[in-house]
């Protein structure tokens, strides 16, 4: 975008003396390292980097980022799937990970105020070592940041019983795009005053301000979990279980959908990611019930496999016997996204739909790769029915993949907003599904967005060329 600034040799003098020499670099290796998050293999580096460790130095560089028209790009832990963090017209990036503080974990209100550098498993062991929960649990957390979950909204595997980021966040501290600091909301688990600014910043993809502090809410640690591995020989079948689980009246903690494909690439690329599977097997569901009473614990998951007995799954059904079990079902799932990065170039789509509508959405995904001649490798969060579909590139020519694959990628959103849903669940829009944006809303609404993002930053240098 040629109406922006480049940084002249004056500004790299002040940016300097704000953050620092040590904490300023322009050296071409670490610019294309921070010009990536995990989307596909874009790489768009900033002109500077940028690591600010208190909310005056982030003001400062907002101030004079917006006096001179220079765009600015906060940048998390780059684990991000839409492109969200990167640098798409140079400017400044500005990594988050110097403000990595735990600065006050409130026992007495069950609450934690965090800095957005802190990384999110990190802090889930803290609060945990308190007796306390802090439930969002995306694949990435033993590497993602509080602020890149912020800026994302991201859920997990544990987000339909306990809710995504957002049902976490109380109050945040945000830079505006002119440099001033905010207070969006109230450290109260109740708070009618006012627009709600909290749950605007949040999965605003960092468009609106940048986040320099969050108090979370926290939930009591639950004493006991169980978790079950059950297979299924047809795929549909599985989807079709998940919906009937919830109409027998039990929430589990987490309800993970995997389709054989996705095992079978997980524990091919990824070392150390081993499961036996009969050869029938098309897919299997991952459930987790948790809670403080073990009795009820067992009650619901004989219930649960009373139920999928009923959408003829295989009758041996495993249950993770230990800790060590529990981990390794958890590791394959959690890493198939990489496994399927490591085995070829790839697109991953963040579907999401009600719950019941998921073997209509599976069997329409499934149905577009044959139209189109590309294999998807499905899995995802099937208690909220959040699909992720990964594209495989394959057998497809250069041609194929730039040219008509973008037209099936619409097939499958126009598909999952027919039946209820919408185009991304926890990935965010970012760069690269932008121009999806005119499936789930109109011109009206998307104006109204982009409206929203004038009022914020008039001049749109914080995070330009991100949703619209």
């Amino acid at each position: 975008m040629s109406n922006y600034n480049k940084i002249s040799q004056h500004l790299f003098i002040e940016l300097s003396n704000l953050v620092g020499k040590e904490n300023m670099l322009t050296d071409k290796e670490t610019l294309l390292h921070y010009g990536q998050d995990e989307t596909e293999n874009l790489n768009f580096p900033p002109e500077v980097l940028l690591k600010p460790s208190t909310v005056d130095q982030v003001s400062g560089i907002m101030k004079l980022a917006n006096n001179n028209k220079i765009p600015v790009t906060p940048i998390g832990a780059m684990t991000g799937l839409s492109g969200g963090a990167l640098s798409v017209y140079g400017g400044i990036g500005m990594s988050m990970e110097k403000m990595n503080k735990i600065l006050f974990i409130d026992e007495e209100n069950q609450q934690v105020i965090v800095q957005p550098g802190v990384i999110t498993q990190n802090l889930q062991e803290e609060v945990a070592k308190k007796g306390l929960y802090y439930a969002p649990d995306p694949a990435s957390r033993g590497s993602c940041f509080i602020g890149g979950n912020i800026a994302e909204n991201s859920g997990g595997p544990r987000a339909l019983k306990y809710g995504v980021t957002k049902d976490f966040v109380l109050n945040l501290e945000v830079v505006l795009p002119n440099g001033d600091v905010i207070q969006t909301g109230a450290n109260t688990l109740k708070n009618s005053t006012g627009y709600n600014l909290t749950q605007l910043l949040v999965g605003s993809e960092g468009t609106l301000g940048v986040v320099t502090k969050a108090t979370l809410k926290l939930l009591p640690l639950p004493k006991y979990n169980k978790l079950i591995l059950v297979s299924f020989r047809s795929a549909l079948d599985a989807c079709a279980a998940v919906a009937s689980i919830f109409n027998a009246g039990i929430t589990p903690s987490a309800l993970e959908f995997m389709d054989r494909v996705a095992v079978d690439f997980t524990i091919k690329f990824i070392e150390d990611a081993q499961m036996e599977m009969k050869e029938d097997v098309q897919a299997l569901l991952l459930i987790e019930v948790d809670g403080n009473n073990q009795e009820v614990l067992f009650d619901d998951l004989q219930k649960i496999i009373e139920v999928v007995e009923k959408h003829h799954c295989d009758p041996n059904v495993l249950f993770a016997e230990d800790e060590a079990q529990k981990e390794q079902l958890w590791f394959i799932r959690r890493r198939i996204g990489e496994a399927v990065k490591a085995n070829s170039i790839y697109k991953e789509e963040d579907t999401v739909v009600p719950r019941y509508r998921l073997p209509d959405l599976l069997d329409g995904v499934k149905s577009i790769g044959d139209k189109y001649g590309f294999e998807s490798v499905c899995y995802g969060h099937a208690g909220d029915g959040n699909l992720h579909v990964n594209i495989i590139k394959g057998e497809l020519t250069d041609d194929q993949w730039e040219k008509e694959l973008p037209i099936a990628i619409r097939e499958i959103f126009e598909l999952t907003v027919s039946l209820g849903g919408t185009i991304s669940g926890e990935h965010g829009i970012g760069w690269v599904q932008k121009k999806y944006m005119d499936i789930p809303f109109s011109n009206i609404e998307i104006k109204l967005m982009q409206s929203i993002k004038k009022v914020f930053d008039p001049q749109n240098i914080l995070n330009p060329g991100k949703i619209f």
